[in-house]
């Protein structure tokens, strides 16, 4: 929604002013949350119900509580999902979203999305009620501890603002699969066995118990092991032998070997002892390396938990609104993001790097779907294994960025004695 004021007494402060529904918990707390940081953008909060603000905005007032309203310094009025994203335009590391929102089909996906929200919030109707909505309880940990994570990072190392924000996010996806399966019923130890036992997004198997689940063979343990002792030796031996002339480097060796130690090793170790017991846990990392696509590695090979999350809650949805495309670009956008406050924001530098890193592996996979990628034999063979290597590994050196590696990883490192 947008329209024209012309009052020169519309706004009093020099960049804007949102209006929220005074009468709304969810407003009210995202208001609180968020008040300093638009403040500090010259951007102040004023409630919907304030004497004067239908007339004000030119909104009749049995319309003017349906959306937010964001009213700029111009004298325009935006509302819902255009007033998000103009928000985001005013904020630099807020930019990247309205940037996507301007690509075809993006912003009426966020329309739909931000209706969605505001149709399911406890007073929409216009009159605030204790009932909850059905899906609030899966949602909230996923929006809630990452902003509750926040308020500790001045009195964390970045290292632990990286680790307890990881956990933040993660915890939070785990309990909407947990939720939205209707799991709780299980009892207790199989909600603490697949939260906080298993990384994996996987939530079926352990709900039941299969005949067929295929046990461990001894060459699954031994590999899951060799891989975990890659770990060990790149973090405890390689990256101390380059620190000195060279601690970037250093910090890479000591990031692979995080990697190796934990999503190869351990947690494929974890899988061969859940299929012990008789739960049918796959390895989230798939042999990544054999991958001929980006839609292979993305899809089946790499971290399989994030793609199940992102297929089934943003992909499938958009899909049947948007297309495939505009779907598979916001789940790389999403994805972006989501290593921008694990990564970035603990490092407090290279904002906008991960996101790029993902919006790219977007577009070459929708190229690599195309007519000219299939002409050039994309999507399998040696060409389909080689453009794969390109995309995925060439650019991660701005995915894992340098302010990364060196305010986090390398005094992450010499915390645990491998520097």
């Amino acid at each position: 929604m947008h329209t024209e004021i012309t009052d020169t007494d519309a706004i009093t402060g020099p960049r804007g002013q949102v209006f929220y529904d005074a009468e709304c918990a969810l407003c009210v707390g995202l208001a609180g949350r968020f008040r300093g940081l638009l403040r500090r953008r010259r951007i102040d909060l004023r409630p919907l119900q304030a004497v004067g603000v239908s007339a004000r905005l030119g909104i009749r007032a049995q319309d003017l509580r349906k959306e937010m309203r964001f009213l700029t310094d111009a004298g325009q009025v935006f509302g819902g999902a255009e007033a998000v994203v103009q928000i985001a335009r005013r904020i630099w590391w807020g930019w990247p979203l309205f940037a996507f929102s301007r690509l075809p089909g993006a912003m009426p996906a966020f329309a739909r999305l931000y209706a969605r929200i505001a149709q399911r919030r406890n007073c929409a109707d216009g009159a605030c009620r204790r009932r909850q909505p059905n899906h609030g309880l899966s949602w909230l940990p996923l929006v809630g501890l990452p902003l509750l994570t926040c308020k500790f990072k001045p009195v964390l190392p970045a290292w632990g603002f990286m680790w307890t924000m990881a956990f933040a996010i993660f915890f939070g996806c785990k309990w909407i699969t947990w939720r939205e399966a209707k799991a709780g019923r299980k009892g207790l130890r199989y909600a603490l066995a697949y939260l906080l036992a298993w990384p994996g997004m996987d939530v079926g198997p352990f709900l039941r118990k299969e005949a067929t689940t295929p046990k461990p063979m001894a060459l699954g343990w031994c590999f899951a092991a060799v891989k975990t002792l890659l770990g060990i030796g790149l973090i405890w031996g390689v990256a101390g032998l380059v620190q000195e002339k060279h601690p970037l480097l250093a910090g890479w060796v000591g990031l692979a070997g995080l990697a190796f130690l934990l999503h190869f090793g351990l947690f494929h170790l974890l899988a061969l002892l859940w299929r012990r017991v008789g739960i049918n846990a796959a390895p989230i990392m798939r042999a990544p390396v054999l991958a001929t696509s980006l839609a292979e590695f993305w899809g089946k090979r790499w971290n399989a938990a994030f793609h199940q999350l992102a297929h089934a809650y943003a992909f499938q949805p958009l899909r049947r609104r948007v297309g495939p495309k505009v779907a598979t670009l916001f789940v790389f956008f999403s994805s972006g993001l989501v290593h921008e406050a694990v990564i970035s924001l603990p490092a407090g530098g290279g904002y906008g790097l991960p996101t790029a890193y993902f919006l790219l592996q977007g577009f070459g996979l929708l190229f690599e779907r195309s007519k000219p990628g299939r002409w050039l034999g994309l999507g399998h063979g040696l060409p389909g294994w080689l453009f794969t290597l390109v995309c995925a590994a060439g650019p991660v050196f701005g995915l894992f960025h340098p302010p990364f590696i060196g305010n986090v990883i390398l005094p992450f490192l010499r915390e645990i004695g491998a520097t």
